[in-house]
């Protein structure tokens, strides 16, 4: 291995144990660096998400920014003002400027909304659980659909900020600043 050349797509799929579906996409594409790869308007989502986050491919600030604009899709759903703080501590920690004790007291804060949201949730579910499981079953296939577009729009929107918002590394031997 030459210090500091680019991986190959055969390289990177093989340090990084890529799943067999992604190694063949990725060799049968023709692309001969992971550059090239990563610049492919017709990888799967999920796949892109995956290269990024393999080691040394974007650096710390970058996937901390990348996991609070995640968090941020979803913020709506927990209600909580601690989860929103959380959100913006670790973007100010990201950028230098928040420190290591207010991003932990924004943690530990989120985790007590986080468990106080879960014994409600388990409250509630345990009070209903009759009319939870009849309704569950009845909406089950519709449930299941809905979830899986969810998903892959999600997929698509996190694959769309990573290409708009990263310089991936795929430099033998250069750790991420």
């Amino acid at each position: 291995m030459t210090p500091h050349s680019e991986y190959t797509v055969a390289e990177f799929c093989d340090l990084h144990q890529a799943c067999a579906d992604g190694r063949e996409w990725a060799l049968s594409t023709g692309c001969k660096t992971m550059s090239e790869l990563w610049r492919r308007d017709d990888m799967k989502p999920e796949w892109r998400v995956w290269i990024a986050t393999r080691e040394n491919v974007l650096d710390d600030r970058t996937l901390r920014l990348f996991a609070v604009w995640c968090a941020r899709q979803v913020l709506h759903i927990a209600n909580d003002e601690r989860c929103k703080n959380a959100c913006d501590v670790a973007e100010r920690y990201a950028n230098g400027l928040a420190t290591k004790e207010e991003l932990a007291a924004a943690c530990a804060a989120a985790c007590a909304a986080a468990y106080a949201a879960a014994c409600s949730a388990a409250y509630a579910a345990a009070s209903s659980a009759a009319y939870v499981a009849a309704r569950a079953a009845a909406r089950a296939a519709t449930s299941a659909a809905a979830w899986d577009a969810a998903r892959a729009a999600a997929m698509d929107a996190q694959s769309s900020w990573l290409t708009e918002n990263t310089k991936p590394n795929f430099i033998k031997g250069q750790p991420c600043n």
